[in-house]
């Protein structure tokens, strides 16, 4: 894994590797079981605590493609796709880039199928945990409610980061979404990661269909 980079830089894609099995392709993420099988694991088992970072059900070795600020501890875990961090010594409330997860506690509308679910996976995720923030420039710093626009990357222990958004929906808790006429960075990602976990019925796939 490629050293944690503190502060903002832009930092070049490493290839993508999908894991399928024992075996590791470069290029499109394909349907698998140990992905349907670390799906089953969280849903059934809960795989671990609040207080640890849970498994990574998306592949190994990417990095940050636009502006990062990182070295961010999490404050709060509102629902699947939003969250708190510090930032500056400010309270940020960040929504996640590309994704969305079932309403769990948005006003005047009910708790959706699978939302309880993708809300406890975000909190178990993220924690008490470090995260860097990466910013899209197609995208803006902000929506239209004023949260900061960002991909979500937990930083790991042995000094490198995984991307909590591309977690979410290879693990069927998340859709991917484009929000207004321009594609996001990582909308590839999430499209692959999206059909294997349809195919899989991983998640909310399986539990609500489509």
């Amino acid at each position: 894994m490629a050293p944690l980079i503190q502060g903002r830089s832009g930092i070049g894609a490493s290839e993508l590797i999908a894991t399928v099995g024992v075996m590791r392709i470069p290029g499109r993420l394909r349907p698998a079981s140990a992905l349907a099988a670390a799906s089953a694991c969280l849903l059934l088992a809960g795989c671990g605590g609040s207080s640890e970072a849970q498994p990574s059900l998306a592949p190994d070795g990417l990095q940050p493609r636009g502006e990062t600020d990182s070295g961010l501890g999490v404050i709060r875990v509102v629902d699947g796709d939003t969250l708190h961090v510090s930032l500056d010594g400010q309270d940020v409330t960040v929504r996640l880039i590309g994704i969305d997860t079932p309403e769990t506690v948005k006003s005047g509308s009910p708790v959706e199928c699978f939302g309880p679910e993708a809300s406890d996976y975000a909190k178990q995720a993220l924690s008490g945990q470090t995260v860097t923030l990466e910013y899209d420039a197609s995208q803006g710093r902000a929506d239209r409610f004023g949260r900061t626009l960002a991909y979500v990357w937990i930083e790991l222990p042995e000094g490198g980061r995984r991307l909590f958004n591309l977690d979410v929906v290879a693990g069927g808790y998340a859709e991917e979404r484009q929000y207004g006429a321009s594609r996001f960075a990582w909308q590839s990602e999430f499209r692959e990661a999206e059909m294997a976990a349809q195919e899989a019925g991983t998640g909310r796939w399986g539990a609500c269909g489509s």
